[in-house]
């Protein structure tokens, strides 16, 4: 966005099935990275009953699937990715080095998948119903920022996850990316205090 010659900004929102679907897997599995990140609403976390040995490999499984989930060109995989049976197109793990997180992740397939399909479908109609409302969001922030250092902003990219955690708040998850409350997105004030420091951060 923004005009020729003029900084450019690219600010792209979503409740991204794949994003949903891996935080369902990490509340499911018991893994507590990224450990600052909530929970998602209505989902029982499980209580863990792995040693310490299997857990440690299993989280560190899902922390490479997590990484690339949330930003597959920062993190490609060094090996070709398979598709995993009963998530569609949406979990894609290493063929090699991933086998524990693959084992553990099957038997949720079906919840999983229903989970991330009904909350994205959400976000998708109450992004629909106010047609304009997230550009502005961004743009008064940026409009903002600009006022308040006095030039230009930079050019940035900025991926912006809405996602129905148990906490309000917003979350660096990737070097580009957000997550987002979905209560705290929905409420204009709130949001465009909290999104402030993100925007004067990257411009």
């Amino acid at each position: 966005m923004g005009g020729t010659g003029a900084p450019e900004w690219l600010i792209r929102e979503d409740a991204g099935q794949p994003v949903l679907l891996a935080l369902y897997l990490r509340q499911v599995l018991g893994i507590r990275s990224p450990d600052e990140l909530p929970h998602l609403r209505g989902i029982p976390p499980r209580v863990n009953d792995r040693t310490e040995e299997a857990q440690a490999l299993l989280e560190r499984q899902w922390r490479e699937y997590w990484a690339m989930t949330v930003e597959p060109t920062a993190h490609p995989s060094p090996v070709p990715l398979e598709l995993v049976d009963g998530f569609e197109t949406l979990v894609a793990l290493p063929s090699q080095g991933s086998d524990v997180l693959k084992a553990a992740i099957m038997p949720y397939a079906g919840e999983a998948l229903a989970f991330s399909q009904s909350a994205h479908e959400r976000y998708r109609k109450d992004s629909a119903a106010k047609p304009g409302v997230s550009y502005r969001a961004y743009a008064s922030a940026i409009a903002e920022h600009e006022r308040q250092v006095g030039r230009r902003a930079h050019s940035f990219e900025l991926n912006v996850q809405v996602l129905p955690l148990t906490q309000r708040g917003v979350w660096w998850i990737g070097s580009l990316t957000i997550a987002v409350t979905d209560g705290l997105r929905g409420d204009v004030v709130a949001f465009d205090a909290a999104i402030h420091p993100i925007i004067a951060e990257l411009a």
